[in-house]
């Protein structure tokens, strides 16, 4: 994941100087291609959620959703104290559709959880490329509909359900936000989108920027969206649901809020999408973190920047969910 420059790339806005002396420091690959995806799903990129938990006075239940074709895992995590009917927040984990798991970056979430009095179903929708595309968007919309559907005996508010996802949970929380306005489905009180995965056509500036270097870099995009759409990826053929940076319509969607780096591939595709939705009359509140790289706030909590993402990010969601 170096940060140190290479002059066969074009000019780019710089790392945030003490995120990118991590970024040079640390031992993960920067470019992701689909030889390693094994070898990374056995790393742990979070730590046992028995461990979390300890410190957080939350119950733990694992529950099963049924999708097409089997089943799917979801945590259910509730605050042990607090009102009988709480707010929701109905979580889809990062990981470029290809690693991850419903604990990956729950952190945060699990702390809004306490703060919020909120019930948190955290998904593990199926990955690419064993699923590809449509699989991850319709287990994860299936998720979302089992948890507007048992609600009341999660002890959700239906009415407060916040969807939240981090990059490619991002990217999928933004797709089942369009699925569900055009099924009719259940309406999200808000959606929360850190760093989404939008777009799989590679066409951005800050996608061309941020080639071989960072920790998400272009080519380990180009590694994720082959997986989840094989041929058709750049192509008429991909769905605005896989890809909702393709939807010619984003009127009737919940409140956004996006955030996402300055240095990182996603940047162009985050801000156009919330710039579009503004011009679907779409309330949408959009930070961009300069010299952030993909994910920067989880890799690095305690630098300055991280800590000024999250406190603007924790804002919104205490203005939200009105606690």
């Amino acid at each position: 994941m170096s940060a140190s420059t290479d002059t066969r790339t074009q000019a780019r806005p710089p790392y945030d100087p003490e995120l990118g002396a991590l970024l040079d420091a640390s031992p993960l690959p920067t470019t992701i291609t689909a030889e390693m995806i094994d070898t990374l799903r056995a790393v742990p990129f979070t730590a046992p959620i028995e461990e979390i938990l300890a410190t957080r006075a939350l119950d733990h239940q694992v529950r099963t959703v049924p999708v097409e074709g089997g089943e799917v895992t979801a945590s259910v995590f509730t605050p042990r104290h607090g009102a009988a009917t709480k707010a929701g927040i109905y979580f889809l984990h990062g990981g470029g559709m290809i690693i991850g798991d419903r604990y990956t970056g729950i952190v945060n979430i699990l702390d809004w959880a306490l703060e919020h009095d909120a019930v948190v179903v955290s998904l593990d929708y199926r990955l690419a490329p064993e699923h590809p595309d449509p699989t991850p968007v319709e287990d994860a919309y299936a998720g979302f509909v089992w948890t507007a559907d048992r609600a009341a005996e999660l002890g959700i508010d239906p009415e407060r359900i916040l969807l939240a996802g981090t990059s490619a949970g991002g990217g999928l929380a933004a797709g089942v936000s369009l699925l569900a306005r055009d099924r009719q489905g259940p309406v999200a009180m808000a959606q929360l989108l850190m760093s989404p995965m939008l777009d799989d056509r590679d066409r951005s500036v800050s996608s061309s920027q941020y080639s071989g270097t960072g920790s998400w870099s272009r080519e380990s995009n180009v590694t994720g969206w082959t997986a989840l759409l094989g041929e058709r990826r750049t192509t008429d053929a991909v769905s605005a649901y896989a890809a909702p940076a393709r939807a010619t319509d984003l009127s009737g969607l919940p409140p956004a809020f996006i955030d996402v780096g300055s240095a990182e591939v996603f940047r162009d595709e985050d801000v156009a999408y919330a710039s579009r939705l503004w011009a679907a009359g779409v309330q949408a509140e959009l930070h961009v973190w300069a010299g952030g790289f993909h994910i920067f706030d989880g890799a690095a909590p305690a630098a300055a920047l991280s800590t000024a993402a999250l406190a603007a990010r924790s804002a919104w969601v205490r203005r939200t969910l009105g606690a």
